[in-house]
């Protein structure tokens, strides 16, 4: 076989090979968007290209990149960006980063905006320095609820991307990160609101830059 002959059936080969693999990458893609690119069940929080359905300081919070971030050069009071629906029960999944694992932040749920003021007050999935997987009392209570374990530290990447999942049912209440249940919560106060919006916070005090992307919700009925 010469030279020139050989090359084209390689050449050919290749592209087969090439075309194969293009038509599993479309099946994938095309599942996906039949998913609504999320789980079965679930819907996207976030467009990945603007702050449509939530409310809040644009000049601290902004979408970037696919992203939620929230980007602080230093503020004296608590900054929150929610979300314009309410929700009660609830399956949340996100992901996030803390750049260089420094500050504090958090994920509300179940909350309500505090009239003439920066505050939301309600159930907090905590995430930042000393903090991380807690379960806090937003302008509420104002307290930790659920101190994390310390196993915690075996998966967390302080620095780099998280996996986040808040379930609120009833009374009952779970946290994990990285797969990592931080949180089994069961509300005792009948007074405790089981329904409200979500947010995500810029700490106040020194700069901190946080991001937040893949935000997805399942209502539970």
């Amino acid at each position: 076989m010469n030279r020139r002959r050989m090359t084209l059936i390689c050449c050919l080969t290749l592209l087969v090979s090439v075309g194969r693999q293009d038509s599993r990458n479309r099946g994938l893609a095309d599942d996906v968007t039949a998913k609504g690119g999320v789980e079965d069940g679930f819907v996207s929080l976030f467009n990945g290209k603007d702050l449509t359905g939530w409310e809040g300081d644009k000049t601290l919070f902004r979408a970037e990149d696919g992203m939620i971030v929230g980007d602080s050069k230093g503020i004296k009071h608590n900054e929150f960006l929610a979300t314009t629906k309410s929700y009660g029960d609830f399956e949340l999944r996100l992901e996030f980063r803390l750049l260089d694992g420094k500050g504090n932040t958090g994920v509300q749920f179940r909350s309500k905006r505090v009239p003439n003021n920066t505050e939301v007050s309600g159930y907090q999935a905590d995430l930042g320095e000393k903090y991380w997987g807690c379960l806090y009392d937003e302008s509420r209570r104002n307290k930790v609820l659920v101190q994390a374990p310390e196993g915690l530290a075996k998966v967390l990447k302080p620095d780099g991307w998280n996996s986040y999942v808040i379930r609120a049912e009833g009374d009952h209440i779970t946290l994990a990160i990285n797969g990592f249940k931080t949180v089994d919560y069961r509300e005792t106060e009948a007074n405790i609101a089981r329904d409200g919006i979500i947010a995500v916070q810029v700490h106040s005090g020194p700069p901190l830059r946080v991001e937040f992307r893949n935000l997805r919700i399942k209502e539970l009925k």
